[in-house]
């Protein structure tokens, strides 16, 4: 009997040593922990535990996917999956290039994550976004998740010198990009002016036009883009929040090759290297206007105030909400300690209300803070805390639309759309949904992992593009998807109503004529 026994431990301990080289080969991104630290071997047995617990109480993933895909032709106007080989993390909307009669073209970014068997790349796609109440329910419903959409289509790939962790646009600018990779220094790119490569193993790395240093330890994620000027914000791991201007690196001559071409047609703003402070062989580069001292641990986040370009926020690793204003020197204007009870992950300044901000959280919640209160006692004093995920909290964006309605995505495979001026209000139609928290009013579903990023559409303002990091899941890369809830859900309730009417006596009339 002893034999046996140990036979059969030996043949269960070899088991998974043979599966081993497989989970290896596939690409899975040392990302998945963003924003949380290592934890002893004791704390990951009882979150794993835990975890087992609540996947017992809760639907699985495959059982979630498959009751929200068959709700897909009532809840969406438009949706579009779009299958990624490669983990992505992180998708952006670019200009809008075309208007056509029932769909129009835009610019999406995206970036490709490999394991190494071909570079890491910044793709440049152009996306077909169907116009509203164009697309027919049964078509909404009939997409293939394991396939890539025909509404998207690569245009240009960029071979990036690291992993692209977070991608951000210049809204001066419509040609300029932002990316941070697993290095101190931020990355700008013209997207139109950049070559088209081809990502094949030994190829080399495309040269950004410019390098904007002055990190002493790597910057992964935290970066952000002026609303009203041409400045560059970014946080790291040395708890360094630091301020750049494009426009130091502006000449006359970018403004002479603009006249000389044909109206509307554009300049970039960036040199052309060897133009000047062409120091290495990597690009040109500039330092920091401004460089900012408060954090205690590493800066997750950064966000600019949407009506003053020397004002700006920061969050992090210390579960601070720290407020700059660049005139009053390098220190924080406002420090707002215990912003939240764990890491801060993400935060976004409402573009319609200056005093707003909005933080989200490792611990699985959004806070909504007014910036002319923002402490009690010493103490964080958001407005109202935005319960809903199961999860760490990894984005959070306000609506370009709509002042009171913002997004916010998790670890938990949600996308969540708030409205904060429903919260306990009785328009929330708590009759219907006992269990929505307050202030829900749609949930997405339809990603099957951990949604690290997405981006409302300000050219079709209800129009959102999300990513989620798959690989845990199904083995392979990442999906984007690109949706829009169907209007009946966001407008006011008197204003369906009064449709409905409309439309209730169109089909009595029809059917009262001969």
């Amino acid at each position: 009997m002893d034999s046996s026994q140990s036979q059969q431990q030996q043949q269960q301990q070899q088991q998974p040593q043979q599966q081993q080289p497989q989970l290896q080969q596939q690409p899975v991104k040392k990302k998945e922990t963003r924003g949380r630290k290592p934890k002893p071997k004791d704390e990951k047995k009882d979150e794993q535990q835990a975890k087992k617990m609540k996947a017992q109480q809760q639907p699985s993933v495959d059982e979630r996917y498959t009751q929200w895909k068959s709700l897909v032709p009532v809840l969406y106007d438009w949706f579009a999956n779009h299958n990624l080989v490669w983990p992505s993390l992180s998708c952006r909307w670019g200009p809008q290039l075309e208007q056509a009669t029932y769909k129009n073209r835009q610019r999406l970014y995206l970036s490709e994550q490999t394991d190494g068997s071909v570079p890491n790349t910044l793709v440049i796609a152009n996306c077909e976004v169907v116009k509203p109440r164009v697309a027919a329910a049964e078509h909404i419903s009939q997409f293939n998740e394991e396939a890539r959409s025909p509404f998207v289509k690569k245009y240009k790939t960029i071979i990036h010198p690291g992993e692209v962790n977070r991608i951000r646009e210049l809204p001066q600018n419509a040609r300029i990009v932002a990316t941070h990779t697993d290095s101190p220094d931020v990355l700008i790119w013209d997207v139109e002016a950049q070559p088209n490569r081809h990502a094949v193993l030994g190829a080399t790395n495309s040269r950004p036009d410019l390098i904007l240093t002055g990190h002493q330890e790597n910057a992964e994620f935290a970066l952000a883009m002026c609303p009203t000027e041409p400045y560059v914000l970014s946080g790291g791991k040395d708890k360094l929040v630091v301020l750049w201007s494009i426009q130091d690196h502006i000449t006359t001559a970018a403004s002479d090759a603009a006249a000389s071409k044909s109206p509307g047609s554009g300049g970039s703003i960036i040199k052309k290297a060897g133009e000047a402070n062409d120091k290495t062989a990597e690009g040109p580069s500039i330092g920091p206007r401004g460089v900012y001292h408060g954090h205690e641990d590493t800066v997750e986040d950064v966000t600019f105030c949407p009506s003053n370009a020397q004002e700006f926020c920061s969050v992090g690793d210390d579960s601070c909400l720290i407020l700059w204003d660049a005139r009053t020197g390098t220190s924080p204007a406002v420090k707002v300690e215990k912003a939240h009870n764990a890491d801060l992950h993400c935060v976004d300044w409402n573009p319609h209300d200056d005093n707003l901000i909005i933080t989200g959280s490792a611990d699985n919640s959004i806070r909504l803070f007014d910036r002319r209160n923002l402490t009690s006692n010493g103490v964080g004093s958001p407005i109202y805390k935005f319960e809903g995920h199961k999860a760490a909290v990894l984005c959070v964006q306000w609506s370009p639309d709509k002042s009171s309605v913002f997004g916010s995505s998790a670890e938990d495979g949600l996308l969540n759309i708030w409205d904060y001026d429903k919260v306990g209000k009785k328009t929330e139609r708590a009759t219907r949904t006992p269990a929505a928290p307050p202030g829900l009013f749609f949930q997405h579903a339809g990603h099957r992992d951990k949604v690290v990023d997405f981006h409302w559409n300000a050219s079709d303002p209800w129009t959102l593009v999300s990513v989620s990091d798959d690989c845990d899941t199904t083995g392979g890369g990442g999906t984007l998807q690109i949706w829009r809830m169907s209007d009946l859900i966001y407008r006011p309730e008197d204003e369906v109503l009064a449709e409905l009417e409309k439309f209730k006596s169109h089909v009595i009339e029809c059917a009262a004529k001969p």
